[in-house]
């Protein structure tokens, strides 16, 4: 449940220029896959990876995301 949560918060965690971006995402075995429509944005969140995973984890009050793919 707490996957849907992160999902449904993405835009609110990530700002609008991000979630704009985002076409597809989800979490499978506490991974988190992200579809990213602009290249230079992906390698910007890509360089910023741990940032993501601690704001979507402390956001789920627990271990939710260890890693995150993108496409």
């Amino acid at each position: 449940m707490k996957e849907y949560d992160i999902i449904a918060a993405w835009p609110e965690l990530m700002g609008k220029a991000v979630a704009h971006r985002t076409k597809e995402i989800h979490i499978k075995h506490q991974t988190l896959y992200l579809k990213i429509d602009s290249s230079v944005m992906r390698e910007e969140l890509l360089l910023g990876k741990q940032i993501i995973i601690d704001r979507l984890n402390d956001y789920a009050g627990q271990e939710i995301v260890t890693d995150i793919w993108f496409a």
